[in-house]
């Protein structure tokens, strides 16, 4: 049996005639009528592109001007507004990047020339999916490597269990804080033999049913009443495992997200290191292995799954470098000589029939040994896997999407060094679109005008709506149960009691105590009002995490809110499943302001 664990709300009801008042202050001078009611805030972003150039030997280009590139936009050319040449960590001075007699960049600096430009790696750890062992190689390396960063740079790092986030170490550069979150990292538990115990019962479900039908073909045969089917769609069995390793990477590809969403970085390039424990990109082809592929899509592809992450990443301006956390047992270069340098190293492996993209499995790539004359060439993957394939092809992918690459199989030990050295000079472009705040996503694409270099940047941008990036937020804060900037919301819960005729559910008492400054209340109709959003979310054991839809919520009284108070408000909620923790969070959408809050729910 496939083990689901998930969790789901089965409904959420307020208490019939709860009392729910603003807390009086006589001494409070009342808002002025003019206050304006509830609406959204416009605001204008620019959209920045780091953009690496190479020549055709893969050395990097570093005297163009903002007049050697033309920027498209859904296929349209934009002008180039901004722009700097960041060189070893240091912005260069407009007349280093002109030609001799050449006429001056048009665009305005980004930053001013000389200042020192930092890179923030934000390192998120899936414990979810990857063996404890093949993580902790990943992480020890990554602690090893702590030297390589710069004096302006920074990092955070953040750990997912399935369903909520741990910030093991905010933007610091103390490289002890970091060695710390490092340690503490390869202590917590790692999820993977769950992943491979579900694999094979899979596994060995489907050799059963497989075992049966021949039986049942053998006996048909004697009948004359064989069909055969070239292509046939997956099986009920293939299709039910499918569906659980949709929801999982969805949760992961979640839990990415409210991770860039809820670390706010300092200012310079944001870089984040994907330690992924193993998201296939095509779940048909990785479920059906080196059998026959079915032609119908009765399961998401990985563009689908991937795409709410790679989006994520453009609007918040990451660049992805994700890590093959598991690898490949079949390398034949050595981890100890590999050395991940530009265009000389392309990790190549796509997934078979997955992505459409890239070369074919076992293709040649060149491995530069330090201190070493010249590259030489490895077989960095050559499995026969159609799985393995599967699994880099989402790594491919999300490289691609936003500008970074995947350090696969031998390099996944060598991940910070590899971004460093691949994040350290580039050109910075940027535009300011016109933007419509309609959730769309726009096709990006950069292209250097002097013959024979190859471009490398982000792939596409979305104009996210006001909603959209308030769900955002949301979802991180939940995630993490509170983000920095956020008040604290006081969550009481009472007993569960089990609801009857609901199946499974129980039903939980809980009192929130909504801090006044996270509110804001204007006068209507001759009563102070304030209207918010309240969202839930349950986690258990395994690190499940509920999927709650928002509520609006409405708050009146006669009087203003008084500084320093709080508002109560009861409800109740039903959850089905063993649901271990909740968090809630409330939204005001005229400030702005997040408040959370987290209690465990207490064993009936």
């Amino acid at each position: 049996m496939l083990r689901k664990g998930f969790l789901t709300l089965l409904g959420l009801s307020w208490i019939a005639g709860a009392a729910v008042t603003l807390a009086q202050d006589k001494a409070r001078t009342p808002l002025p009528a003019e206050t304006p009611a509830f609406g959204e805030e416009i605001d204008v972003r620019v959209v920045n592109l780091e953009v690496v150039v190479t020549d055709r030997r893969g050395n990097r280009v570093d005297d163009l001007r903002p007049g050697d590139f033309r920027l498209r936009i859904d296929g349209k050319t934009v002008p180039i507004e901004y722009f700097t040449l960041v060189s070893e960590g240091k912005a260069v001075a407009p007349a280093q990047t002109a030609a001799a007699g050449g006429p001056e960049p048009l665009a305005v600096p980004i930053v001013e020339p000389g200042e020192a430009v930092g890179v923030n790696y934000l390192v998120f750890v899936d414990d979810f999916f990857p063996i404890a062992r093949q993580r902790d190689d990943v992480l020890a390396a990554l602690r090893r490597d702590l030297s390589r960063l710069g004096p302006a740079d920074r990092m955070s790092i953040v750990a997912w269990d399935g369903g909520r986030l741990a910030r093991l170490a905010d933007w610091t550069g103390s490289r002890t804080e970091l060695e710390r979150a490092f340690d503490l990292a390869m202590r917590r538990p790692a999820r993977g033999p769950d992943r491979h115990a579900d694999h094979v019962n899979f596994i060995e479900s489907q050799q059963l049913q497989k075992g049966v039908a021949e039986d049942t073909a053998s006996l048909l045969s004697g009948s004359g009443v064989v069909r055969e089917s070239l292509n046939p769609g997956l099986s009920p069995l293939e299709l039910a495992y499918g569906e659980v390793l949709a929801r999982q990477i969805r949760s992961a590809v979640a839990g990415v997200v409210g991770a860039m969403r809820g670390s706010t970085a300092p200012s310079g390039r944001k870089v984040l290191l994907l330690l992924s424990g193993g998201w296939p990109y095509s779940l048909s082809s990785y479920i059906r292995g080196s059998g026959s592929v079915p032609l119908s899509r009765e399961l998401p592809e990985g563009e689908k799954l991937l795409r709410p992450l790679t989006r994520a990443a453009n609007l918040l301006g990451y660049t992805v470098y994700p890590v093959d956390v598991p690898g490949v047992s079949s390398v034949a270069a050595d981890a100890s000589r590999s050395y991940f340098e530009d265009e000389q190293q392309e990790s190549m492996v796509r997934g078979a029939g997955s992505t459409g993209k890239g070369g074919a499995r076992g293709d040649t790539a060149f491995v530069k040994a330090p201190g070493g004359p010249s590259p030489q060439p490895a077989r960095l993957t050559d499995t026969g896997s159609f799985q393995e394939q599967e699994l880099e092809g989402s790594l491919q992918f999300i490289a691609q999407e936003t500008g970074g690459k995947p350090l696969l199989n031998a390099n996944r030990v060598l991940a910070l060094a590899g971004a460093a050295e691949d994040t350290r000079s580039y050109y910075w472009i940027g535009f300011a679109p016109s933007w419509r705040q309609d959730d769309k996503t726009h096709d990006v694409k950069v292209e250097a005008l002097r013959p024979g270099l190859k471009v490398r940047s982000r792939a596409s941008f979305v104009d996210l709506s006001r909603q959209a990036q308030v769900a955002m937020r949301l979802e991180s804060a939940l995630m993490f149960g509170s983000v920095p900037g956020t008040d604290p919301l006081g969550v009481r819960l009472g007993t569960p009691s089990r609801v009857r005729g609901r199946g499974k559910g129980s039903e939980i008492p809980v009192a929130l105590a909504i801090p006044t400054s996270a509110l804001t209340a204007v006068p209507i109709g001759g009563r102070y009002t304030a209207q918010l959003q309240l969202r839930f979310a349950a986690s258990d054991d395994q690190g499940n995490l509920s999927d709650i839809p928002g509520l609006q919520l409405k708050l009146s009284s006669p009087q203003p809110p008084a500084d320093g108070q709080s508002v109560r408000y009861d409800t109740r909620i039903t959850l089905n499943g063993k649901a271990r923790h909740l968090v809630a969070a409330v939204y005001d959408p005229l400030s702005g302001r997040i408040s959370t809050g987290e209690a465990d729910i207490p064993v009936p």
